[in-house]
């Protein structure tokens, strides 16, 4: 009697055992189990070290720039985040002679700087994540810290990377790569994606998507009266599938106010041109750029780090996770079903 009273409880723990790990397959984490890692207080503490006075406005190619990024390796290499495969450290040297612009000053040897974290289903496909983290430098002595412009997208990336690092620890790591790229030049003509896409590490065909925050910290004077908005530029010109998913993924997770009046193809200010993803859209990667708008401090002294609106820049990295997480764990690439136009 004993020995049968005994093996009916084991049978009852090995099927509740059973029970409960099929309930576990049947829920895998999802973007919302690391989307509140990225917090506004972590990204005020970046920001105000990459934006700081000590950076001297990040100028492309110049001591404060190369500075600032290697406090970006510093942070990616705590996070245990190495620089990816085919690179031999964090640098992609971008030449002064390729960033050369007809009678505009001569630009230093710049640096592009790029994180990796592969995937474990679909190695082979990458996900770019990208931002600037060049300025305009100093000007008459006086420091343009750039703390929107775009140094509210370069600690965007850091905190991003580092909710990716979370769910590989947990054993959720991305099922496709994702490349953290830092880009130079982008203040004098978007050099340093430029010659990403001409020189790429991964080859462009295997490149799925591109995600861009260039100034997200802020509020614009169209918007006075919130900040619970986001600019989407770019996110059906070549991909409907990406406008689809990242409207999905927004009603889930962060519900701001999608504004597309720059995503008008007769947008006066040609806002689309001008930033890093449309040197990835204009090879055919489906490519979406998050923006707040131009504000009263753009491209003055004045963009600072106390100006910027943390809570907003929380919320605005969330939804580039969120996007990230669903484009790189999502069971196909999405597909190119538009002409970019």
């Amino acid at each position: 009697m004993k020995k049968i009273l005994f093996s009916g409880a084991s049978l009852v723990l090995l099927l509740t055992s059973c029970s409960s790990a099929q309930t576990s397959q049947k829920t895998p984490a999802d973007a919302g189990t690391y989307i509140t890692t990225i917090t506004a207080p972590e990204l005020s503490k970046h920001l105000y070290i990459v934006a700081g006075d000590e950076m001297q406005g990040r100028n492309t190619g110049e001591p404060g720039q190369k500075k600032a990024g290697e406090y970006l390796i510093n942070e990616y290499k705590k996070m245990g985040i190495s620089f990816p495969p085919g690179a031999t450290d964090f640098y992609q040297k971008v030449p002064s002679e390729f960033m050369k612009r007809g009678f505009a000053p001569k630009l230093n040897d710049s640096e592009n700087i790029w994180a990796f974290i592969k995937g474990s289903e679909k190695p082979d496909e990458i996900l770019v994540i990208s931002a600037h983290y060049d300025h305009v430098g100093m000007k008459n002595g006086e420091i343009y810290n750039g703390a929107d412009d775009d140094g509210s997208g370069t600690v965007a990336l850091l905190e991003i990377a580092q909710a990716f690092k979370e769910a590989q620890k947990k054993g959720h790591g991305p099922k496709r790569s994702i490349l953290f790229l830092h880009v130079t030049g982008e203040e004098h003509g978007l050099h340093g994606s430029r010659y990403y896409s001409e020189n790429p590490l991964f080859p462009l065909a295997n490149t799925v998507a591109d995600i861009n925050i260039d100034m997200i910290g802020r509020r614009d004077t169209l918007h006075p009266n919130t900040n619970n908005y986001i600019y989407v530029i770019g996110s059906d010109r070549l991909s409907s599938e990406l406008h689809t998913i990242n409207e999905e993924v927004n009603a889930k997770y962060t519900k701001l106010d999608f504004d597309y009046k720059y995503n008008d193809r007769n947008d006066p200010e040609r806002i689309y041109y001008r930033s890093d993803h449309y040197n990835f859209a204009k090879k055919g990667i489906p490519s979406i750029f998050f923006f707040n708008g131009i504000h009263a401090d753009y491209h003055l002294p004045s963009d600072t780090p106390d100006k910027i609106e943390y809570d907003a820049l929380a919320k605005r990295a969330q939804l580039a996770f969120g996007l990230a997480w669903e484009l790189a764990n999502r069971p196909e690439r999405i597909k190119v079903d538009r002409d970019g136009k």
